[in-house]
């Protein structure tokens, strides 16, 4: 566990796969203000995991926008796509103590086994509806570019010595939303979360296993991120126990919304910190539209 008495190392990772907005903003001004107030260090990783999307436009945007924000963080950059041979090496750990299994299926073929009614309702997770373990049976040998690699999350429990061991895992908080000490439950990893993608088809990682290892090497101490991945830390938690990481603490924040109470995405133009630029907008003035006190 990071100790308090360290100065905090704080991270912001946009992926460019569009332009910043306001929850953008947002959450990299609360990063920042955080390591500035404690005497820590800030970071920006470029989360470009997905090349078919990412764009060296929406890249350039990002630093263009964060400098524009008054925002500094420490050179060089880390970009995701630049370290595939890490989350190579953790899936080979991974793989190797049995954890991981091929997988094929397809968003519909999950739908179509959960869609008996004697199934119920389908549970949602961090990764969307929990895989219900279809290609679970299939040994990893059998992995060919089509499939992606999942986590057996039974197996992984196992692993780190049953559900006493895991319960003894604690996500420590230190949002004002959720604060406090969370222990992991073993029952609600497998049935809540199950067994979630590590890999996938055509990218050789996902999420999930790149910012786990990506924190590690940054040597960040407090992720902060919206309260939409508040219960991700759990499976990230498990993730970091499996492989030897040390541990952060979790700031998860308030989401900032429309007019309507959606969620802000990337699709937002209407948001976008890039518009209220050209609108002749000053960042104290971002700052204020977001509820934060001015920089110090």
């Amino acid at each position: 566990m990071a100790s308090a008495a360290a100065a905090p190392v704080e991270r912001f990772a946009p992926s460019p796969t569009g332009l910043l907005h306001l929850g953008h903003a947002f959450s990299a001004f609360t990063a920042h203000d955080a390591a500035r107030a404690a005497g820590g260090r800030f970071l920006l990783r470029i989360e470009d995991i997905d090349r078919s999307r990412a764009r060296p436009e929406y890249e350039r945007a990002i630093f263009e926008d964060l400098a524009w924000l008054g925002l500094r963080w420490e050179r060089p950059v880390m970009r995701q796509s630049e370290r595939m041979a890490a989350y190579r090496a953790a899936l080979d750990r991974l793989a190797g103590n049995g954890l991981l299994y091929p997988c094929r299926c397809t968003r519909r073929d999950i739908a179509a086994a959960l869609s008996a009614p004697q199934e119920g309702a389908p549970m949602h997770g961090p990764d969307g509806i929990v895989y219900p373990g279809t290609c679970r049976h299939r040994p990893l040998a059998e992995a060919g570019p089509e499939d992606a690699l999942r986590l057996d999350m039974g197996k992984a429990i196992a692993r780190l010595g049953g559900p006493a061991a895991v319960r003894r895992l604690v996500v420590e908080e230190i949002g004002p939303i959720h604060g406090g000490a969370h222990r992991l439950d073993p029952d609600l990893l497998v049935e809540g979360v199950g067994d979630v993608v590590l890999a996938r088809k055509g990218l050789g990682t996902s999420y999930h296993l790149a910012v786990v290892i990506d924190d590690a090497a940054q040597g960040v101490t407090h992720v902060t991120r919206g309260e939409d991945l508040f219960a991700a830390s759990f499976l990230h938690r498990l993730l970091q126990a499996l492989l030897d990481l040390p541990v952060p603490r979790w700031r998860h924040h308030r989401l900032i919304r429309d007019a309507a109470g959606r969620r802000l995405a990337k699709r937002c133009d209407a948001r976008a910190i890039r518009r209220y630029r050209a609108e002749g907008a000053t960042p104290a003035e971002i700052r204020a539209l977001l509820g934060l006190a001015p920089a110090g």
